[in-house]
Formats: structure tokens, sequence, C-alpha cells
């Protein structure tokens, strides 16, 4: 049906218009002037394509292909499109091309993982993976002991490392579209990437409890981390797989790339002189941003905290408040003080401080779970006393135990959590003590919990762990009779330290922020600006008793043993301790309070206040 009226006008092309210099070019590109009446940075989609039809372009497959690009909202799409039809030749240098068509050709390894969803690996990390040291991982406990409180965390290494790598991609594919003129490569890409894969590869059986309780029980006098090690087991990866000859087929250069990565996992390599120069060799400080996607030393913001929030939350059952997307998206490279850096958006700051409210959150539900530490702490002290007759053959078949492996990588590279089985399952009379344990572990005949306290002020210092159990036992209650005597060897007293990230410092005070206004100046957003909830302190120290003996009248007496000791030395008062010592907590004043009632040394510092502003 015709409705009759004035005709409607036409509706206007909202087709953005090409840059000067790309309607420039396409007017070169067929070999004629634009029309004098006719200014090229005018011209739209239809335009253009009635430019073309007039000098003999009929393709019709290009100019539909110019009309939906241009539709899409850019016409910068459409160089490609003339560069197939001869029309023109690509702006980008024979080089540049060579290398974009190399990575369209790579075909990419897809994943389903149940985190991330489906991710795609380059072939070159797909070479990593599908070594005997990589595949390793699949045999350690992301979170070790934890596996035995949480059933859910049956998740190992290898995953965990997959997702670093992809997400290492992800950030730095972001920076790269995002921001050109950092000439971020390919090369850099895949070595920031390969960082994120490898950086895991020297941890040894359950994770942390290797490297954080066995070794240095074991030897304490080696000063040893897990990232060493890492960096120890990509040099043997790559030597005995080869992995330099793919490395060049994929554009990398060995010599400088593989110092790059190890860089890092475990930070500079070499020494830094005492002139303040760059430490590193692998990129140069032009590039230093790049340091800070997978293990960041500047604020413990990086891609390896977000996949194992992300995956440790979901395997545990426990919410997780951090979204790692959102951050890409808001990611920037900026300028501070002559220096790159990664940064944020200034809204984003209560986010990073939920970040690492989370991160505090996993260690006291789970990482640092009370059961969960008491049986790392026990399969600890059975490989302890497995050490010694663990052989585990090395390069030139050279015979290393459970301690010493670390020193060669070909042995290290056999160790995994298969040795809680092989002591388990033993018949060596000289593993008969290790593997009564690993059997209690088994039976869920653990140490008990007796009780935690915190200290006041000053904290323990690490010289003075193996004085504790002492301390404890020596701790007779006065005035009560027990009647079972405990040793310092019935006792265990765990320290864990807990805290943001940075020991006592607060690690948002090392992020740098940018404001929508001006996206290149960089601001620095302290905690009273953000929330007066913020916590104070971003440390604290917690102290754990357990007892070896489990029968009921030596539970009793080490619950007295415990109290007392907290009243000796002015800890805090244990959350059951007017349950299980009813006749010791009476004895110390500020543990009496009532509900609303100040502390002596609250109302002194408050006296003192009103003092001074009087005197004001």
């Amino acid at each position: 049906m015709r409705v009759c009226g004035k005709p409607p006008k036409r509706a206007r092309s909202r087709t953005p218009s090409p840059t000067p210099e790309h309607a420039a070019a396409l007017a070169e590109s067929v070999g004629v002037e634009p029309e004098d009446d006719a200014d090229p940075q005018s011209w739209d989609a239809e335009r253009l394509c009635a430019f073309l039809s007039h000098h003999g372009f009929n393709d019709p497959k290009l100019l539909r292909c110019i009309r939906e690009n241009s539709n899409r909202g850019s016409l910068s799409h459409h160089d490609e499109s003339l560069e197939k039809s001869g029309i023109r030749d690509s702006p980008r240098s024979s080089e540049e091309r060579q290398k974009r068509n190399q990575n369209n050709d790579v075909s990419m390894k897809i994943f389903n993982d149940p985190i991330h969803g489906h991710i795609e690996l380059h072939p070159l990390l797909m070479r990593i993976i599908d070594t005997p040291q990589f595949q390793r991982l699949r045999y350690i406990k992301q979170l070790g002991g934890s596996y035995y409180v949480f059933p859910g965390a049956s998740h190992n290494r290898f995953e965990h490392s997959l997702g670093v790598g992809y997400l290492a991609g992800c950030l730095v594919r972001e920076l790269q579209e995002k921001q050109p003129d950092l000439n971020i490569t390919e090369r850099d890409l895949l070595c920031v990437q390969i960082a994120g894969l490898c950086h895991d590869l020297g941890h040894g059986p359950f994770s942390h409890m290797f490297d954080g309780r066995f070794i240095p029980l074991a030897r304490p006098d080696f000063n040893w981390k897990h990232e060493i090690a890492s960096v120890q087991m990509f040099e043997y990866l790559v030597n005995a797989n080869g992995i330099e000859t793919v490395m060049k087929k994929y554009g990398l250069i060995p010599e400088e790339d593989i110092c790059f990565i190890k860089e890092q996992i475990a930070g500079p390599l070499y020494s830094p002189v005492k002139s303040p120069l760059w430490p590193y060799k692998g990129r140069p400080e032009e590039k230093g941003f790049l340091y800070e996607i997978v293990a960041n030393k500047r604020n413990g913001i990086d891609v390896d905290k977000w996949d194992y929030f992300a995956r440790d939350c979901h395997h545990l059952g426990i919410q997780n408040n951090f979204d790692y997307k959102r951050f890409i998206k808001f990611a920037r490279v900026c300028k501070v003080k002559d220096t790159k850096h990664i940064c944020t958006r200034d809204k984003e700051v209560g986010n990073l401080y939920d970040m690492f409210h989370t991160r505090n959150c996993l260690h006291r539900r789970a990482y640092q779970h009370k059961v969960g530490n008491i049986i790392e702490t026990m399969i600890t002290d059975a490989f302890l006393k497995a050490d010694p007759y663990i052989q585990i053959e090395g390069t030139g078949g050279k015979k290393y135990t459970l301690s010493t492996a670390i020193d060669d990588m070909e042995a290290y590279a056999k160790l995994t959590d298969h040795v809680f089985q092989e002591i388990l399952y033993s018949s060596d009379p000289r593993l008969a003590e290790a593997r009564e344990i690993l059997q209690k572990v088994e039976c869920r005949k653990l140490y008990k919990f007796v009780g935690e306290t915190q200290p006041k002020g000053k904290e323990i210092k690490m010289e003075e762990y193996d004085q504790l159990p002492k301390d404890v036992a020596a701790s007779v209650p006065e005035g009560i009779t027990l009647q079972v005597e405990l040793k310092a060897e019935d006792f265990i007293v765990d320290v864990i330290n807990m805290d943001y990230g940075m020991k006592e410092k607060n690690p948002i005070d090392n992020v740098r922020f940018y404001c929508k206004g001006d996206q290149s100046k960089t601001v620095m957003i302290t905690k009273d600006q953000v929330s007066r909830l913020l916590p104070e302190k971003f440390a604290e120290q917690l102290i754990r008793v357990y007892c070896k003996k489990t029968d009921k009248q030596s539970l009793d007496a080490a619950s007295q043993y415990f109290v007392q000791w907290c009243i000796n030395k002015n800890f805090t008062k244990p959350q059951d301790g007017d349950v299980v010592a009813p006749e010791l907590t009476p004895r110390k004043p500020s543990w009496n309070l009532e509900y609303g009632e100040q502390s002596p040394d609250r109302i002194r510092e408050v006296s003192k206040a009103r003092a001074s502003l009087f005197r004001n």
C-alpha cells in the first residue's frame, strides 16, 4: 500500500569516513587522482564502491566486503580485501606480512578447561607440554595435603600451568592490541606464555609442603625455593628435548629468549651491580612491564594468582570474588617516573583490595587449614625418616635421596607424589617408622589440635621455632594436678605468617592508577582515599600447637600446658581457653573482661590521649 504525502527524506549514511591516509592510499592504489569536487576524507562506503566500479574494479565479493566492513564501523578492514583483489599492496613490510601469514597458518591446540572454557595454545607450547618434564606435573597435587580435607581439591600443577600460560597470553594480547606503540612482538608474546606455562616446573611432592616444610628441615643450611628448581628444570627440558630447534622454527632467538623466560620465573639471573643498571638481560628496560605478568615482584598482581584463585575456589567449593577478565580490560601500560608499568583504572582500587582479601581468605580457610597443615606435617615427618633410604637414579647413574634429588634435574624429574605410595606399600624394614606415620594419615589417626594463639607486639622469628616445643613443655601449670607429664617431643608448634603477599607492606602502595580524563598520567591511591574499613595491618602471625599423643588424658594435659604457655608469653587468649582451662584463664586479668569493658592498656591509651588534648 502506498501512502500519499511528502516523500521520505533519504537517510544519511552513518558509515564512518576513512582516515585521510587511507583515502589517499585508495586513490593512489587505482592509479588516478581523486576528483576535484570529492575529498577522499569524506568518502563513505558507497562512494568508495562507486569510485572503484567507475575504474573497472567490479568484483562483487570485493564490493560486498567493503559494505559489510563499513557496517561494522571501520573502513580499515578494506585493506585486506583490496590486497587480495590485487588493487593495492599491503602497507606492512614484507617481513611483517610473512610473520602474519606464518602465524595464521599455525594450527592452535584447543583445550576445554573447566575454568577458562575453550583455550587455544600455540604449537610451540604444545611441544613443551608433551615432554616428560612437563607431564610430571600431572602427578603433583596443586594443594598438597589439603586434598585430605577438601575432597574436591584433586587438581594438579599440570592444569594450573596450562591456565597460567593461557592467561599470560590473554593479557599480553590485550596490551598489544590496545597499545601498538609498545611494540610487543610475537616473540614477546610466546616468551611470556612459555614462562607462564613453565613457572611451576620445580615443584616437588605435595607442592609447597616440599619446599616449605621438608627441604628446610632436611637441609637447613640450603636456601632453596621451587622457583630456582623451575629454572633448572626448564633448562633440562629444553636441552633434553631439542626445544631450541623448535623455538627457532617459530621465530624465537634462544640466546635471548631462554634468558627472558627464566628471568620471568625467578627474577634477575645476574646480581645487579652497585650502579642503578637494568638488572634483566632478556628484555630492555622499555619492555620491563613484561616482567610483571607471570610473577609480579612489584606488587603481586599477576596471572599466576588469577588462575589459582579461580581454579582452587572451583575445586574447594569456595566463592571467588575476583574477576580477572575485568582487570585485563582495564590494564594499561603507563610511564611511572620514566619506567613503564602495568597500571589499571582508578575505580578498580577497591577490587584490588578485594583480590588480596580473597587471597587471605583462601589461606585461612584452605591453604592453612589446621587439619591440612598437620597432615602435611605428618607426611613431612615420614619423608624425613625415609629420606636416607629412598634411592633415585640421576645423571650418569648416580643415586640421590629425597632431599638431594633437587641437586640433579634428571633425578628430580622422577620425584612426584608417588613417593607417598612407595613408602606406604614398601616392605623395607628401614622404612617402618615412615610407613607407620603414613598409615596413620590413611586411617585418619592424626596428631590432635590443641589450640591457636597470636603473639602481641614482637613476632616469633624463624630461628626461634625449634625452641617452641621445649617452651610449651616447660610451661607446667602451677596448682593443678595433671595425670600425664608431657615432654617437648610430644608437641608440635606450627608458626604461620599470614599477609597480603608482601609481608607487612600494603601491596596496593606499589600499584599505579590512571584516570579516565588522562590515561597517560598515573596516580597513587592511598588506603585512606579508598575506605576507612580497610585493614590497619597487612600481616599477622598465627601459632598453632598440636599434640602427638591422642589419648584423652594427654590431650587434657596438653591444653593446660598450652594455656599456661600463652599466659607466660603474653599471647592472645585461646578461643576455647575458658572451656579447656577454666582454672587458669582467671589468673590473667586482661583475659577476663566482660562485654563492653576495656582492657587496662586501652584505658591508659585513652587517658594519655585526653591529657594530650587538654594540654593542647
